[in-house]
């Protein structure tokens, strides 16, 4: 009896990366810009340029010094994804619920697909990318991605494609010694969709700490958070970042994976008018360097995703944040000291 061997397939999102690149992923085409229906979202669908505008002009990185993202191909995407679900994307009426845009409907597909969809194919390249270097750096951070409602046969709430799904199950598949992941998921909203994915996934623990009160309201995702933090409208820094140590800690007390994927929402900030919450700037950034300082403590490789976040104002403080990161000395592009591969 011949016994099939399933080889993972080829793809260009694990290619060698020089270690003279920081492991921050970014690419132009994460930003969409379409005679301004980007506009009818509250998302500021050109955060993350501005995000990689003000590290450049704080000279932490050049273009020459961060990571391209590739474009996730379909291929890669369906080591995830159904094609019944692939095949739902060619309806531009399908992606016009996904991301709330309605006037998408009105749009032929192939502008869809080229406007709005390859820039989240690209920011979920980048995850998976991103993935693979936290392994090998000891951290890394996807500029874009976050995409935490979508699972492998249904999307929503701007969430197109599953990365954080993706990027674990690419680590699984090609990763030695990669066989457990944390998810740390800090967005104001439920991540149901990573939730549904591995929902009898023991290999994956998730902690989620959210707004009560707001989308998606998915009790049978619930079931699949093993650490569950529900938040009411308006809490405020104090109570917030004591939870964010307390349960982290708690998270990592009781399993050591061997990576955590944090999804650094900043819709969690004082009057984002999706999140309900009221966390200052300077709670967003020390509740990033309280995550980073545990799993960095414990080298635990680390990748995060920006994830949501509705004012103008967000892409600063991400800026911000990262920078405090580095100055704390949390991250750098030196491999000394970081977590073995």
């Amino acid at each position: 009896m011949i016994t099939m061997i399933c080889l993972p397939h080829e793809t260009q999102l694990y290619e060698d990366i020089p270690t003279s690149r920081w492991p921050i992923v970014y690419s132009t085409d994460y930003n969409i810009t379409f005679i301004g229906l980007e506009k009818l979202h509250p998302f500021d669908s050109g955060k993350w340029g501005k995000i990689i505008n003000f590290l450049r002009d704080e000279k932490l990185i050049t273009d020459d010094t961060i990571v391209t993202a590739k474009e996730a191909t379909e291929d890669d995407l369906l080591v995830v994804h159904t094609r019944r679900y692939i095949n739902k994307l060619k309806w531009s009426f399908v992606v016009a619920t996904i991301t709330e845009i309605p006037p998408l409907v009105l749009l032929p597909n192939f502008l869809v697909q080229r406007r709005v969809l390859k820039p989240l194919r690209t920011q979920t390249g980048g995850t998976i990318m991103a993935g693979k270097l936290a392994i090998e750096r000891g951290w890394a951070i996807n500029v874009g991605g976050g995409f935490h409602h979508c699972s492998s046969d249904k999307g929503g709430g701007f969430c197109a494609y599953a990365d954080i799904t993706l990027a674990i199950k690419f680590l699984f598949e090609r990763v030695e010694g990669v066989s457990k992941a944390t998810i740390i998921d800090l967005d104001a909203h439920q991540g149901n969709g990573h939730a549904r994915d591995f929902m009898d996934d023991k290999r994956v623990y998730i902690m989620d700490m959210f707004n009560r009160h707001i989308y998606p309201g998915d009790t049978f995702a619930k079931r699949a958070i093993k650490r569950r933090i529900e938040l009411d409208w308006g809490t405020e820094d104090k109570e917030y970042l004591e939870k964010v140590e307390t349960h982290v800690k708690g998270a990592l007390n009781e399993i050591t994976p061997d990576v955590i994927i944090y999804n650094a929402g900043t819709d969690i900030l004082d009057g984002d008018p999706l999140g309900g919450l009221s966390i200052s700037p300077q709670g967003i950034i020390k509740r990033d360097e309280i995550v980073f300082s545990i799993a960095r403590s414990r080298s635990i490789p680390i990748l995060m995703v920006t994830s949501g976040g509705y004012q103008k104002r967000t892409a600063r403080i991400i800026a911000d944040s990262i920078l405090n990161l580095h100055n704390l000395g949390l991250i750098s592009n030196s491999l000394k000291n970081e977590p073995r591969i």
